[in-house]
């Protein structure tokens, strides 16, 4: 078994408030669990309105599953127009 962690902090420049973001990112969250069966939190920047951090794990039997799971949220992540991706860290785990 293998876990892919990708650790993703993002810019955005729409929200005026913290509820213009926590509705961006909810919606952003909702995308990625439905599209591709991931689990995704905000892990950071909960205070700040035009920041955030997620944390998003994936579980597979194949780590290169794990791995195309986690490239394919980042390209997801990229293509919104409302988020911009500014820094990427990714891991597979082993088990």
């Amino acid at each position: 078994m293998y876990i892919g962690v990708l650790k993703a902090s993002l810019y955005l420049s729409e929200p005026q408030s913290l509820k213009d973001k926590r509705r961006i990112i909810k919606s952003l969250i909702e995308k990625l669990n439905n599209k591709f069966n991931l689990a995704v939190a905000e892990t950071g920047d909960l205070d700040s309105w035009n920041r955030s951090e997620l944390g998003i794990v994936c579980i597979s039997n194949e780590a290169a599953h794990s791995d195309r799971m986690i490239a394919s949220a980042i390209s997801f992540i990229e293509s919104q127009g409302t988020v911009e991706l500014t820094h990427v860290e990714t891991e597979i785990i082993p088990v």
